[in-house]
């Protein structure tokens, strides 16, 4: 036995002898910290009692009166009532200035623009309805007000109405404001906004009687035949202003406002008898499915209050993300920065969907050249192509946002930007070549370029609409650090108010030689500088940090210079 452990035992207290047998210790229970309820009846809750209360509490926290809330929004007020008189005075101005348009094509753009406007209504309602619910609960009354045993019929019947009223609202007002500025008859815009609000109504109240069953097949299949239908009015729209298509497409505008009429009067049976299918159902909504929903709207409430539309796109795709569950891996491909090419190859086969955005952004080019705004049709074109590339820019999103993953690569910043803008640029030129006719000026009042310079035109948007995706993804977060900018709604970082014209400025900055009527070298000179800067080619981040690596290094070489032995001079 070695000593270390003599002395161990010797430090060890000996253990107390054991009690004789025939003594009993007398042991003492412990407190009781846990008490089961009785088995007795559960009390009856009045549900509109206890949204009282809810109200009490709230009212007696709240931190603010309505007047002062009122006196710190007169700089909204003031803005709605000048939006509000701008609005007014441009739909009087179109009115006028559209009446003088006697002819057949200009007939049936002023009935087939707010037909497709009510269609686009529909679908956005069943889209926004399938996303947040509609019918939604926050995580705090899931945890507590929810598994209460009251009944949710009572609770849930209230939250019905907010997305009704805000469906009708929204899609009524947009579609009066196109019919009002396409010319429309006061009697026709009524026609047509009635049949939008009714409708969008009914079909969020019909998805709201779906969510308890949890079947979104049919409003996926609803969603897409309305979505088709109104690319499709849109497509006629543009055939006829063209001369594709015979102007008298649509001849009787009688009718189709009869038909809308009918619409509206058809929405509104509907929307009463789903309203008493959905208030029967909302019994059987689980709690889970209302709490997703509320989780969601809270998550796009802090992204909105940064203006971080990026952040908003991120939780969306999150939660398509979380309900398709998996995917099939497949074995990846290459060497090196090939391989994450591939990658972005196998997913535009694995998101099949984001090829309907950049199909609709081809349309763009060919309704401004028919509708006689070749001038502009480079701009609008090019923020049309921002929205359709920033679904497949998916991988340098997360390059930008994860520093710890992009170092994990044996690549510079450069190069895997780079990589990641290799696809997106793939389709960004297959994009300026199927929109070269539209450059060209194929309508007979078109922009009558010759097929080179239409060419040059096209691929210069394209590259417009490329690299203002590229600074749409790559956006920094808004820094709070910062030294705040004075505003009339109080301080903001300057940050917080670039980020709203982040992938516009690239957009504008590049294709606007081409507008002021410039040589296109020009514009092709700024999107090398563009395309430089964008890749972090001179990152002041990357930069810094490089100088701070030589810094410590020259650092550790002084220290090991001081520290170094002198030998002793020898004989």
């Amino acid at each position: 036995m070695s000593k270390k452990s003599r002395k161990l035992i010797r430090a060890t207290p000996v253990a107390d002898a054991a009690p004789e047998p025939d003594v009993v210790e007398e042991t003492v229970a412990p407190p009781r910290e846990f008490f089961f309820l009785p088995d007795v009846e559960p009390l009856d809750v009045d549900e509109k009692q206890l949204h009282q209360e809810m109200k009490v509490w709230r009212h007696g926290r709240a931190t603010r009166t309505l007047g002062q809330i009122l006196q710190d929004s007169y700089v909204m007020l003031f803005s709605l009532v000048v939006v509000g008189a701008m609005i007014t005075s441009a739909v009087l101005r179109a009115q006028g200035e559209v009446a003088g348009c006697n002819t057949e094509a200009c007939a049936s753009g002023r009935l087939l623009l707010p037909s497709a406007t009510v269609l686009a209504c529909f679908a956005l309602a069943l889209g926004v309805s399938r996303l947040f619910g509609p019918v939604l609960a926050s995580a705090a009354e899931g945890f507590w007000l929810m598994d209460a045993p009251i009944s949710r019929k009572r609770l849930l019947r209230g939250r019905l109405v907010p997305p009704l009223a805000l469906a009708f609202g929204v899609s009524g007002l947009a579609t009066a404001l196109v019919g009002a500025l396409s010319g429309l008859s006061w009697p026709q815009v009524a026609a047509w906004s009635g049949a939008a609000a009714f409708g969008s109504a009914a079909l969020v109240a019909f998805a709201a009687s779906e969510q308890p069953r949890e079947r979104a097949v049919v409003i996926k299949v609803l969603q897409a035949l309305f979505g088709t239908a109104a690319l499709a009015v849109l497509l006629v729209v543009v055939s006829v202003a063209a001369g594709w298509l015979p102007a008298s497409v649509v001849s009787s505008a009688g009718g189709l406002t009869l038909v809308m009429a009918g619409i509206a009067a058809v929405a509104l049976i509907a929307l009463a008898a789903l309203l008493v299918t959905t208030v029967a159902r909302l019994d059987q909504i689980r709690r889970a499915r209302l709490v997703s929903g509320g989780s969601l709207v809270s998550g796009m409430q802090g992204a909105m209050f940064a203006l971080d539309f990026g952040l908003i796109r991120d939780i969306l795709v999150e939660r398509r993300m979380a309900e398709k569950g998996h995917v099939r891996p497949t074995r990846g491909r290459g060497l090196g920065l090939g391989a994450l090419i591939w990658r972005d190859v196998e997913r535009l086969r694995r998101s099949p969907s984001s090829f309907l955005g950049l199909g609709m952004s081809l349309l763009v080019p060919y309704a401004a050249d028919a509708l006689r705004m070749s001038q502009l049709n480079p701009l609008l074109s090019g923020l049309a192509l921002v929205a359709g590339l920033v679904p497949f820019l998916g991988s340098l999103r997360v390059l930008t946002r994860t520093g710890g993953l992009a170092r994990s690569f044996p690549f510079k910043t450069a190069q895997l930007r780079t990589a990641a803008m290799a696809v997106p640029a793939g389709l960004a030129l297959l994009w300026g070549l199927a929109a070269t006719p539209a450059f060209v000026g194929i309508a007979s009042t078109g922009a009558d370029r010759p097929f080179v310079d239409g060419l040059i035109v096209s691929l210069i948007t394209a590259l417009a609409g490329l690299f203002g995706a590229v600074r749409w993804v790559t956006a920094k977060k808004v820094d709070y650090q910062t030294p705040m900018m004075a505003t009339a709604s109080g301080a903001l970082p300057p940050g917080l108010i670039v980020n709203l014209f982040r992938g516009i400025d690239m957009v504008a900055l590049i294709t606007a030689p081409l507008i002021l009527g410039a040589p296109p070298y020009w514009s092709l000179a700024i999107a090398a500088v563009v395309y430089f800067g964008l890749r972090g080619s001179f990152s002041m981040d990357e930069l810094k940090a490089e100088q701070e690596a030589a810094q410590r290094e020259l650092a550790a070489s002084k220290e090991a210079q001081a520290t170094k032995k002198i030998p002793r001079p020898t004989r």
